[in-house]
């Protein structure tokens, strides 16, 4: 949810170069951003949680400008032009892509831009070989785990969706960690639409790179969702709790499906 801010900065600033602080399992999506400088790490199993390593790191740039979407205090701690922080948020809808722009509000007024992971040509090479003959057909992507339990659609139900509506595709792609191998085994061995599974075989930036070859993209991994949804290709994540207001992909053709009460709501 933060490369909106990103994107609405180099907006602003064409020639800026910026540096990310995130944190390791994140960082992989800035890897292949054309504008960016250093990704820097707080260690959090260094001293006092790699604070001071990290201020170390900072304090030999130079910043024009902090923004911090966090609010943990290191824009206080290191020298620049000016600071957007948390604590100076303008009031906005409740999407966390509107809540971060807010912070930006003063400088940024332009219409907020839609999250978008950067790729190279090596996972596009890499998509298309693994595919092979797929590539390009009509494909249905689907991302069948979450971290929490709570949060993961039942396997009937992917089955079902797929039962009714994977004759209009040319394929069913997994994607997911390892975790959701068992979930996505259980559909495909269950259909006689043609499946792929690359749970626990792709790296996010590999993910992002097959998202681009789909059609449509049913999740209810968030981050599949919100990273790799092609503009264009529709997009449906399913909150079987949480807060779809908040935290449902962002842009066109995107939308977060609540389910309440066995029944679903855009």
């Amino acid at each position: 949810m933060t490369t909106p801010v990103l994107r609405a900065l180099h907006e602003l600033y064409p020639e800026a170069v910026i540096d990310i602080v995130g944190d390791q399992r994140s960082s992989e999506i800035f890897k292949h951003c054309p504008y960016r400088g250093g990704i820097f790490h707080k260690q959090k199993n260094r001293f006092l949680r790699g604070v001071p390593a990290l201020l170390v790191d900072l304090w030999a740039r130079s910043y024009d400008l902090i923004v911090d979407l966090r609010t943990d205090g290191l824009a206080y701690l290191l020298p620049a032009g000016k600071r957007y922080t948390k604590l100076n948020r303008i009031k906005t809808d409740a999407h966390s892509v509107q809540q971060h722009l807010g912070i930006i509000s003063k400088i940024y007024q332009g219409d907020p831009p839609q999250c978008f992971v950067w790729t190279s040509t090596k996972e596009k090479k890499f998509a298309e070989e693994s595919l092979g003959d797929y590539y390009g057909k009509r494909l249905l992507g689907l991302g069948t785990g979450a971290k929490a339990e709570k949060k993961i659609w039942p396997k009937e139900n992917y089955l079902s969706l797929v039962e009714k509506i994977g004759n209009n595709f040319d394929a069913v792609i997994f994607l997911g960690d390892n975790r959701d191998r068992e979930q996505s085994n259980y559909i495909s061995s269950r259909t006689d639409v043609p499946c792929i599974n690359l749970c626990g075989r792709t790296s996010i930036l590999e993910a992002v790179a097959y998202s681009k070859a789909w059609n449509f993209l049913l999740a209810t991994i968030l981050a599949l969702g919100i990273w790799q949804a092609p503009p264009g290709v529709p997009t449906l994540t399913v909150f079987r709790t949480g807060e779809p207001e908040r935290y449902r992909p962002w842009g066109e053709k995107l939308y977060g499906w609540l389910e309440k009460n066995r029944t679903y709501m855009i």
